[in-house]
């Protein structure tokens, strides 16, 4: 049976066992197509028990996760969880030392080339060639991508635009501020327009303004790229990331979007309730519900009014069982709402020793 390919490179190696009658590879949308069934979807992402080692040390143990085509993925963890180890094995940087990890197909480690053309990679500390000018170092690190003569210019512009570089494109690297060094390295990750874009605290060093400019260049690149993201920012993943996941000691604690995240923590099924009553009775009648787990009074004995915030199982809105014991105690009411856990909360839950 023939198989049939768009790119120019041979999967014929990779599908022996395939009953089709053409095959046909999208390296941007990450799916092959075939002439008489319908797309399969090929993680861009794909890792599968990998560990990495350092002189005895297990920085990275035995992990496994996918990341599909066109996910923005926030990648969080306390400092020395792994984070940035994971990422350089992921660009090719290090070698795995256990486990099978693929992009777009692509192994890390005996197809290393073919996956440096997918990716753009901006590490935490961005290396840059601070005597040079900051166009003349994009088109320099075009040329070193492969990127199409015909097509730097074109390329450069378009990082240039979309990174705000325009007011000192002309300026050395080495007189910028570390906000603008930041914005070149960004730049450095997209020129050759990647399918999967790794990036390791690409905010560091922003201001506030710079920060929010990075956030809706991320979403705009989510439309065409595939995005992995570390940050320490976490309201940044909140507003950004499709996925979230969690390393901690080497280890995936967590993997899902942060809306479930936050519902999963303790906090995520809190309420505020401030009654006027004894805060013992409060106490008393509202842990006697099944879905409480635990209530904190916070402020008793403001005038006979006593403020808590009550805990229920995650998950479970707890708001009308309270009120009903709030209307059969006759108690006056003066506020009952929920409390939003946080990203954050739930990140140093899932973290805290």
């Amino acid at each position: 049976m023939t198989h049939l390919f768009r790119a120019n490179y041979s999967y014929a190696n990779r599908f022996d066992n395939l009953d089709t009658c053409a095959v046909q590879f999208s390296t941007t949308l990450g799916e092959f197509r075939f002439s008489n069934h319908s797309p399969v979807q090929v993680a861009m992402i794909q890792v599968e028990n990998f560990s990495k080692t350092y002189a005895g040390f297990r920085a990275v143990q035995g992990i496994s996760f996918h990341v599909k085509a066109g996910e923005i993925v926030g990648f969080l963890g306390p400092n020395g969880a792994g984070k940035s180890t994971t990422m350089r094995v992921l660009a090719g940087y290090l070698p795995p030392t256990d486990g099978r990890i693929s992009i777009a197909g692509f192994d890390v480690v005996t197809d290393s080339l073919e996956v440096r053309k997918r990716i753009g990679y901006m590490p935490e500390n961005v290396p840059l060639y601070t005597d040079m000018r900051v166009t003349e170092f994009l088109r320099f690190r075009a040329e070193l991508k492969k990127v199409p003569r015909r097509k730097i210019r074109e390329r450069v512009d378009i990082v240039l635009e979309r990174c705000s570089l325009k007011d000192v494109q002309n300026k050395i690297i080495g007189t910028l501020s570390k906000g603008y060094r930041q914005r070149v390295g960004l730049a450095d990750a997209m020129v050759n327009d990647p399918s999967l874009l790794i990036l390791d605290e690409p905010t560091i060093g922003l201001d506030p303004n710079q920060i929010r400019a990075v956030r809706d260049l991320i979403k705009d690149l989510g439309k065409d790229h595939t995005i992995l993201l570390s940050t320490h920012i976490l309201s940044e993943v909140e507003l950004t990331c499709n996925r979230v996941l969690v390393i901690n000691h080497g280890k995936i604690e967590a993997s899902d979007t942060p809306a479930n995240l936050t519902k999963l923590v303790r906090g995520g099924g809190s309420v505020l309730l401030e009654v006027k009553a004894p805060a013992d009775q409060v106490i008393a009648k509202i842990e006697a519900l099944p879905q409480i787990e635990d209530v904190e009074v916070t402020m008793p004995g403001d005038n006979g009014w006593t403020t808590a915030k009550v805990f229920g199982k995650p998950g479970v809105d707890i708001r009308e069982d309270i009120f009903d014991v709030v209307r059969q105690n006759n108690w006056p009411l003066r506020e009952l709402a929920r409390v939003k856990a946080t990203l954050e909360e739930a990140f140093v839950e899932l973290t805290q020793e």
